[in-house]
This record gives structure tokens, C-alpha cells and sequence, in this order.
């Protein structure tokens, strides 16, 4: 999250909008939003039916994997990255200057 937050500018300037999602609560999401002072929204998807549609829950828990999504404004997913990657926001970055 700190790298995306970091690099909030590059998203900004690329007409993109930038919120993460996550099988925490509410509360510990703005807890945690408010700690490392995010400039971005992060969802709760407590019962992982987002999380379930993106195919990203790991197998047998109501908790996702690391993936970073990059969507265009038709609805189609442009850009995948998962696992230690996702927290970099390079290739998010990129993708997403890369859209119309």
C-alpha cells in the first residue's frame, strides 16, 4: 500500500482511479488506511463475494491473495499482477497510462 500511496500522483495524472480491496473489516481498514495515511479508499469485502468474482480467495478461508487489477473504463480487466508484485505499482502504473 505504501508503494501505490508513494506513487499516487502517477495515477492521478493518467485520469485513473486508485482503491484496494480487502477481506478485512471496516474497521480494521480505516485502522489501517489511517496508519499509513492513504490518500485512496479501501473497500471491505467481508464476505469475499469480490474477492470470490475476481477468483483471487485462497482455497478454504474468507481471505484473498495479493493481485493488483488494473480496469478500464469498459469494464475490462487490462492488467493482472499477483502475488509480491501486486505491491509494486509499476506495472499498475504503467497499464494504466496506457488506457483511454
Amino acid at each position: 500500500m505504501e508503494g501505490y500511496q508513494a506513487g499516487i500522483s502517477e495515477f492521478t495524472d493518467s485520469d485513473s482511479i486508485v482503491f484496494g480491496i480487502s477481506t478485512d473489516s471496516v474497521e480494521v481498514n480505516t485502522n489501517f488506511a489511517e496508519s499509513l495515511e492513504l490518500g485512496f479508499t479501501l473497500l471491505s469485502d467481508v464476505e469475499g463475494a469480490v474477492a470470490g468474482d475476481y477468483d483471487v480467495l485462497i482455497s478454504g478461508r474468507v481471505m484473498a491473495n495479493r493481485v493488483t487489477f488494473v480496469v478500464g473504463k469498459d469494464g475490462k480487466v487490462a492488467f493482472v499482477e499477483s502475488g509480491m508484485g501486486a505491491i509494486n505499482p509499476a506495472g499498475a502504473s504503467s497499464a494504466c497510462a496506457g488506457l483511454d
